[in-house]
This record gives C-alpha cells, structure tokens and sequence, in this order.
C-alpha cells in the first residue's frame, strides 16, 4: 500500500485486538506490518470470517514461527533486526519469558521502536490480569453514576467520534505526515473527518455483525453492571471461561445449577441470580473479595477513587496539574528513554504571547 509511512516495517505478533488495530491503522498509513502468527495453518472456526475478511487481519504480510522453540525465537529475532516498529500485546512477562522482550529486541537492533500494548500496563497488582473493556472503564471513573438516578452511564457516544474517532485518528496522520516528510523534505495537508475515525473504530463491530446469529458480549450477563447493596456498582466483565469460573466461586454459585451462559435465551435468568447475588452485600465487600482473585470485576469509581485506585497509582494514570488539587488523567503512553514530564497547567489567554513572538522570531 501507498502512504505516507511507506518503507517502515512493522513486526506484530498476534494475540490481541487492540494490537491487531494498531496494525490494521499503521499497514492503512502504508506502513510494512508483518504479522508473527503461533499457530500454523489454524484454520478459521465455523463461525469466524476467514482471514481474508477480517477487517483486523487486512493489510499486513503473515509468518507462522513457534515461539516455544528455539528456532521460532530466533527466526523472530532475525525479524526484529530488520524492523522498525514492534508491536506486542501480550500479559505483562510473557514476551520476555519467551525471549523476545525489549532486551532481546533491542540487543539485536537497538534503533527498533517497542510497542506494548496491555490491559492494566506493565506494573501494578493487576498487570497480569484480564482487562475488558468494561472493567477498564469502571475502574477509570467512566462509568460514573448519573447523580439523578444512581445509575452508571455510559460514556456519551461522542467520545467514539470526536475522541477515540477523531483526534485520535488525526494524530495518527499528523504522526505519519510527519515521518514522510523527513524522506521528501515536504509537508502535506492531513484530512480527518469524524466519521472516517468512527467507522475505523467499529471496525470490530463490523465483524461481529458479519457472523450469522452472533451475540454481541454487551448483551450478556458475564458482561454488565450489578448494583450492589449500598446502591453501588460494579462491573462484570468475565468473558472467558476461567474468569467466569472465578467469578462464580466468589459469588457462592455453581455452575451446574445455573442458566447456560452459552444459550442467550437463558440469559434474562442466569442475569437475574447474579444480580441478586451482588445485591446482598455492599460494593466495598465485592471489592476486596474480587481485589484477591481475577474474575474480570471491577468497581464502578468515581473520578476521585479512580486517581486512588492502587493499579492507577501504580501506572500515575492520573496527575496534578500546576497548583490544582484536582487530578487529571495523564498522557497514556511510558517512554522507557524519553519519558514525559507532567503536563503545565492550562494558560491564561494571551499569557505568552510576548514570550512566544520573541522566541519563535529568533
């Protein structure tokens, strides 16, 4: 593909969705993005589009190497050498275990940019666990309660466009319009529209809507908010089959004697025993039986108990800006060689402007 990131190289190695985009939005800017696939010849399950028609899949060249042995390992690094982007999505230490964490990667090519993508980051009691969607949002005050009912909301739709859509998309052209320029010496006018990051983003959506009778999680009882005793909230995000063993044994519930979570009709029931079960404690309660186990729950926080929380604290999500007292979430990525100071408070109009038109007039 043409584009301004022509003649980067880019080396993905599979294993989750938020990498997979990353590659699907750099391969889209022209980049060459190589995807490290670990199981050779799988073949797509019955209900799953192939891979040609997988939005998260387009793009981008795919090699099979058995990362366990040691000649997967060093077909991978003999990649790296010739890479100039990594990126990597999995729990925190399973890239160095396997050998080829960014010690490894840097020993054999220490221009390479290292990218990590994870749930909770790399540090903090809750680095290795699961992190979905919804709890992420709960425990970073997203969901916060809408103060006239009580109830969580969800964050306005217009974060999907203006935000994560929008902006964000426009950084990423703004990022490669600038790397094209160091090879032709020119600028060149970068184009967003809201609409094109919004229909980048759902790209995941796209494909559920793709597979016929798919249920979307968001549907599901493993995958809500329950309101505890106190009026309180948590959120339930326990997808897979070991999170949501978890969260049962915690609950009090067997699995014999519930709805199939695996059948939607039963769904409305099986929702209706958890719920109930939630109900009869307090959130505090749930919260230190859950703090102990990885069951995919997470409290539904505030903005204040967000910036406390000890994952966040562990990660400096959030920071105090100038001499405010209130906290503001940081900026998201850690530069392990350039890492970025706090942010300046916000200025007051005009503040500068003697000191800008000096300095910037030389």
């Amino acid at each position: 593909m043409a584009g301004p990131l022509t003649g980067v190289r880019v080396l993905e190695f599979a294993g989750s969705a938020p990498t997979a985009f990353v590659g699907t939005v750099l391969s889209g800017l022209g980049a060459d993005v190589v995807r490290v696939d670990r199981a050779p010849g799988k073949a797509a399950g019955p209900d799953e589009p192939r891979p040609a028609e997988n939005p998260l899949s387009r793009g981008r060249r795919s090699v099979a190497l058995d990362l366990k042995s040691p000649e997967g390992v060093e077909q991978a690094l003999s990649l790296v050498e010739h890479a100039d982007i990594l990126v990597e999505g999995f729990r925190p230490g399973v890239a160095d275990r396997l050998g080829i964490g960014p010690e490894a990667a840097h020993a054999r090519n220490p221009g390479l940019v290292y990218g990590r993508v994870s749930g909770w980051g790399q540090r903090g009691e809750w680095a290795g666990r699961a992190a979905h969607d919804l709890a992420v949002l709960a425990l970073t005050g997203a969901l916060d309660v809408d103060p006239a009912t009580g109830d969580p909301v969800l964050p306005p739709t217009a974060y999907l466009s203006s935000f994560a859509g929008g902006a964000n998309a426009h950084v990423q052209g703004l990022l490669a319009a600038l790397h094209e320029r160091e090879r032709s010496g020119r600028g060149q006018v970068v184009d967003t529209a809201l609409a094109d990051g919004a229909a980048l983003i759902s790209t995941l959506i796209h494909q559920w809507r793709e597979v016929p009778g798919n249920h979307t999680v968001t549907d599901a009882p493993h995958y809500s908010l329950y309101r505890a005793a106190d009026g309180r909230h948590l959120a339930v995000a326990a997808i897979e089959p070991r999170l949501y063993q978890n969260l049962l044994e915690q609950l009090g519930l067997t699995d014999g004697d519930l709805p199939d979570r695996s059948d939607p009709a039963a769904w409305p029931a099986l929702r209706e025993l958890i719920a109930a079960r939630f109900a009869t404690r307090d959130r505090e309660h749930w919260v230190k039986l859950f703090d102990a186990v990885d069951a995919g729950v997470a409290p539904v926080l505030t903005a204040e108990e967000a910036a406390a929380h000890h994952q966040l604290a562990a990660r400096g999500a959030f920071v105090a800006i100038g001499d405010s007292a209130v906290r503001q979430p940081a900026p998201p990525s850690r530069f392990d060689r350039t890492p970025a100071g706090t942010p300046d408070r916000a200025p007051l109009p005009g503040e500068h402007t003697e000191e800008v038109l000096a300095e910037w007039r030389g």
